[in-house]
């Protein structure tokens, strides 16, 4: 990736130490009356959809329509906002149209800290387009589901599939967890995606094989 001109570097052990994510019902709070396809993504995606955290995050994630994301934006007057990728940062107005940045850190101006990670994700109209295979898409009223108190979050295929590039130890535990929580036609579409995008990936000997026990129902 030929990256733009105005980054700087920021380490691993900078953005850590950096990072006070926000709650997902802070953000949601937050973005209570924003018209976009906003949906919180991640590891806390799939504890909203299990209905129990599961472990301490160290960020928080949500996406939206690449298009949408000046309605974000619009939530948070008060902080400013940084395009990461491949170790560096560059101010939103520098790098924004750049095709293959994607995550934007919301940042205090007077701290420093980093609160949330957005995603702006290619799609077409309503329907959200995967940046890691154009083949795979889904319309955002399938892709995003509510909670009962009304958080929005990706469904937890999605949300797998691209855990799965990473396949670090925390994200085999957070499949071993919401498996079982998993209709048939969810793994079915997981493993339909994982062939497609890792052909050799470990987790498709697991994610398509039928839940043991009773599963929930949708």
């Amino acid at each position: 990736m030929s990256s733009p001109d105005g980054g700087r570097p920021i380490t691993a052990t900078e953005a850590a130490r950096r990072w006070d994510p926000w709650t997902p019902s802070v953000v949601a709070a937050r973005l209570a009356t924003c018209p976009a396809h906003w949906a919180v993504a991640g590891g806390w995606a799939l504890d909203l959809f299990a209905g129990a955290i599961s472990r301490a995050h160290d960020d928080i994630e949500i996406t939206v329509p690449r298009t949408d994301f000046p309605e974000i934006a619009a939530a948070f007057p008060e902080y400013e906002w940084d395009v990461v990728g491949s170790g560096e940062l560059w101010p939103y107005a520098v790098a924004a149209s750049h095709p293959e940045l994607h995550q934007t850190w919301l940042r205090d101006p007077f701290t420093g800290a980093f609160h949330l990670d957005v995603f702006r994700e290619p799609h077409n109209g309503d329907t959200w387009i995967c940046r890691r295979d154009p083949t795979i898409t889904l319309p955002y009223a399938e892709l995003i589901r509510t909670t009962t108190n009304g958080i929005p979050y990706l469904v937890p295929e999605v949300v797998l599939l691209f855990k799965a590039k990473a396949n670090r130890p925390k994200d085999d535990a957070d499949l071993r967890r919401v498996r079982p929580l998993l209709p048939e036609y969810r793994l079915a579409r997981l493993h339909s995606w994982l062939t497609q995008l890792h052909p050799d990936h470990p987790w498709l000997t697991e994610s398509c094989t039928p839940a043991v026990g009773p599963t929930t129902t949708e």
